[in-house]
Formats: structure tokens, C-alpha cells, sequence
């Protein structure tokens, strides 16, 4: 009987030290390393939608700059309780103007329009006319879903410090797993 219930002790004490180590490992991996994030809403549409579970990558920006093309999580400048989810267009120091359903970038007396094609259909509309210039920890952002997004060209820049991390992944729902990549402009 004695020998039992020390075996059952021996058992219990080594779950415990199990799911202590496993606790040690997984947590700090997700609240500085990467954390999950859920869709909300229909401005990311056509390449996320509503109550996809993506994986946000929180560290890759403390050794590198975010870039043009780069889906991001970050916090809502007049509200840091609300997560947005939007991709990086203007860069900081370049001047963005929106004219006639395109996006032109200046910066270095040069002026590009930008090629989205890769990710969007030639058929998405841009709302709205503005030019707004970007100071040096400022990001121009904007959802796929030109017509359904709140983004830069309604609240103005994005300040550097809001931004949480880059979407890296979205594995579910499984039917639309993906490794997501910046685009190459």
C-alpha cells in the first residue's frame, strides 16, 4: 500500500514539473515572441477575412525596419486597447499621395506608382485623395478592402511604437494555410 500511494506521488510530482517547465517555455514565447491574433471585419478582404487565426512575429522588428508590403498587427493610435491589422504602404520620409485610384510614392525627388497586383485584383478601387508626408517613425497603412477600411488615409500616420508585429503565418482555417510573404514591389 505505502509502496502505491509513493508511486502515485512520484507520478503526480513529476506532471507537475512537467507542465512547470512546459509553462516556463511556452509562456514567455508568447507574450515576447509571437502571439496569436484573430480577424475582425471585412478590411483585409481579399487576403484575410473574418475569424482567421494568424500568427503574429513580435520580435523581427526590434532588429529591422518594417517594409512596403509587410501585414501588420499594431495598436489603434487613439485607442491602444483596439488591435488593427493593415499593410505597410508608405515608409518613413516618403511623401504618399492617393489620386485617381493610385498610390504614388515620393522620396528622393522621385515619384513611383505603386504595383499591387501581386496581392490585389486590378479591380480594387482607392477611395479618397490625400498626400500626407511621413516623418521618421511614421508608416502609411491601408487594408486590402480599399472601400472597407478605417487606415492612414482617415486617422493619418502610423507612429513606429504602435506597431506590435509582422503577420507571419495564418494556419487556420487549414483550407487557407499560408506562410505569408512581403510582397516584392
Amino acid at each position: 500500500m505505502f509502496e502505491l500511494k509513493n508511486n502515485t506521488v512520484i507520478f503526480i510530482w513529476e506532471i507537475v514539473k512537467i507542465a512547470t517547465i512546459a509553462l516556463l517555455i511556452v509562456i514567455p514565447i508568447r507574450w515576447f515572441i509571437f502571439q496569436p491574433f484573430f480577424v475582425r471585419g471585412p478590411s483585409m478582404e481579399p487576403n484575410f477575412h473574418n475569424n482567421d487565426y494568424l500568427i503574429v512575429d513580435e520580435i523581427s522588428y526590434r532588429f529591422k525596419n518594417p517594409q512596403r508590403g509587410d501585414v501588420i498587427v499594431f495598436l489603434f493610435p487613439f485607442d491602444n486597447s483596439q488591435k488593427f491589422i493593415k499593410r505597410i504602404i508608405g515608409l518613413p520620409g516618403e511623401t504618399i499621395e492617393i489620386k485617381n485610384n493610385q498610390i504614388i510614392i515620393y522620396k528622393n525627388n522621385q515619384a513611383d506608382i505603386l504595383n499591387e497586383t501581386d496581392y490585389l485584383p486590378e479591380s480594387v478601387k482607392i477611395p479618397g485623395d490625400i498626400k500626407i508626408s511621413l516623418n521618421d517613425k511614421e508608416y502609411f497603412v491601408l487594408g486590402d478592402n480599399r472601400v472597407s477600411s478605417s487606415d492612414s488615409r482617415k486617422w493619418g500616420p502610423l507612429p513606429k511604437e504602435n506597431i506590435i508585429g509582422k503577420v507571419i503565418m495564418r494556419p487556420l482555417p487549414v483550407s487557407v494555410f499560408a506562410k505569408i510573404e512581403t510582397p516584392v514591389y
